[in-house]
């Protein structure tokens, strides 16, 4: 899920194409992916989470509305819980038994080593403090500090990791565990409701999960849950721990396997949609989520522009001839992508939602494509001056809020454009989802809506402007290139 995320706001370089007969222009190309949410989109929002909470619902109103045909329960008795803290080389301290041996001095640190036949050796400033068979379980009444990684509750698990290193495995009681998920994975400063729904939802997903393997239940991080140990505990989070302590969600008496991520972008997604070729689950149904957009969320909308070459370069062998754009053919009860299809002049080829995700490193699967062309031209019949003009072009560095004025100066309508020259802003859009565009001019240093066009099936569209300056072309909430005449 957190594989490599483009930064929003890549510089646009431009595409040189062919100007038309009777003018001078270049042209620029950006290709732009306009975004929601992070995260797989199914089960809980955890800004949707607090959105909820900042309007007064409570912990169960919260899981009731993302967890659907679920109710809480309440798991008796609570079972252990073991997490795979490392592999590798291991130093620890605050312990007193190893396998039950109480020689060991909770102030003192001790390393393990593997040795041969399966054994662990641990030593401590120089000196063997004894061999022993594996699994070695460490222990001690209250906390045990790995060093480098923190301080845990509960024992060690400790196996050769099959690399000459020590496997780590953290065992402890779920309630513990839950205790060290909820800050790692939440903001300890949100309201409570949103940290116990988070403390419910953290507890269900390691009871009703498969475990990882025969060693240990789960992971301590994004491939399970988020987990910290005692490091990660604050006061908020543990009272949020002990005020749902025990507390489930269930499905016909079941543990529902309780699937969270932090933002949907407004609507949450059904699993099979995302997870493509996995069944229905009756719980984990995509709903709106109306209050993602809360908190300074920065994740509910996001952009990516890319050239055109940029994006040709990620998509390479997905088509042939010149990349056009992708077309998205099929969403699911969100805009996320189930199937797409990137287009080129000579060949296309079909793809799903989690590969562009993957080709492109975005946050999710909750994307739509737009391909913008801008000339800036200047037709060789003059435009009044009685000078040879020329036209030059360059690519838009600035990711800024669009900024728009009713006037401002620069548009023609197609009367007056025959009187005054052939000053226009040309280009085409991919694919096209509406047959507008709206021309802005940098005016005073905002840009200003000056002039629409429309835009015709091929996507091709062509904007009369009557004044030299910089111009951009807004197709839809996607910002084209900018382009200068003069």
């Amino acid at each position: 899920m957190r594989a490599r995320t483009r930064l929003i706001g890549v510089l646009v370089a431009g595409v040189a194409l062919c100007a038309p007969a009777g003018a001078l222009a270049s042209s620029q190309t950006s290709f732009t992916i306009n975004g929601g949410g992070f995260g797989h989109g199914i089960g809980m929002s955890q800004y949707g989470a607090l959105g909820f909470s900042l309007h007064h619902y409570s912990y169960s109103q919260i899981l009731h509305h993302y967890y659907e045909n679920t109710t809480i329960g309440v798991l008796k008795p609570a079972p252990e819980i073991t997490v795979l803290l490392q592999n590798g080389g291991l130093s620890f301290s605050g312990a007193t038994k190893a396998n039950g041996w109480d020689k060991l001095n909770a102030s003192r640190s001790y390393g393990a080593l593997d040795v041969a036949d399966g054994k662990i050796e641990l030593i401590s400033g120089g000196k063997d403090y004894g061999t022993f068979r594996t699994p070695l379980t460490i222990t001690d009444g209250g906390k045990i500090d790995v060093i480098g990684l923190g301080e845990y509750r509960g024992s060690l698990v400790l196996r050769p990791d099959g690399s000459g290193g020590i496997q780590t495995v953290n065992r402890l009681s779920l309630e513990n565990y839950v205790r060290g998920v909820i800050a790692a994975e939440m903001p300890s400063s949100w309201p409570a409701a949103a940290l116990e729904a988070q403390a419910i939802a953290a507890r269900t997903y390691a009871v009703a999960s498969e475990p990882v393997s025969s060693d240990y239940d789960v992971y301590p991080d994004t491939r399970s849950q988020m987990y910290g140990g005692v490091s990660a505990e604050t006061t908020a989070t543990n009272k949020a721990a002990a005020a749902t302590a025990g507390k489930i969600v269930e499905h016909d008496g079941l543990p529902a396997v309780t699937y969270f991520f932090s933002s949907s972008g407004g609507y949450t997604e059904s699993i099979q949609n995302v997870w493509l070729g996995t069944s229905p689950v009756a719980w984990l149904k995509g709903v709106p989520d109306p209050y993602d957009n809360s908190g300074g969320n920065p994740y509910h909308r996001w952009k990516v522009k890319l050239s055109l070459v940029s994006a040709s370069g990620d998509l390479s062998g997905l088509y042939s001839g010149t990349l056009k754009g992708i077309k998205v053919l099929k969403t699911g009860v969100s805009p996320r992508i189930i199937s797409a299809e990137v287009v080129g002049t000579k060949s296309s080829t079909d793809v799903s939602g989690p590969q562009l995700q993957q080709l492109f490193g975005t946050m999710s699967t909750y994307m739509s494509f737009t391909t913008v062309t801008a000339s800036g031209t200047i037709n060789s019949g003059g435009s009044g001056t009685g000078s040879s003009p020329t036209t030059t072009t360059t690519a838009s560095t600035t990711t800024s809020t669009t900024t728009t004025t009713p006037s401002g100066g620069g548009g023609l309508t197609a009367a007056k454009a025959g009187s005054q020259g052939g000053m226009e802003v040309t280009g085409d859009v991919f694919p096209v989802v509406s047959r507008q565009v709206t021309v802005q001019r940098l005016v005073g240093g905002k840009w200003v809506n000056v002039a629409t066009g429309a835009v015709d099936r091929a996507g091709d569209y062509t904007v009369l402007v009557s004044a030299f300056g910089s111009y951009r072309v807004i197709y839809g909430e996607t910002v084209g290139p900018t382009v200068t005449v003069h």
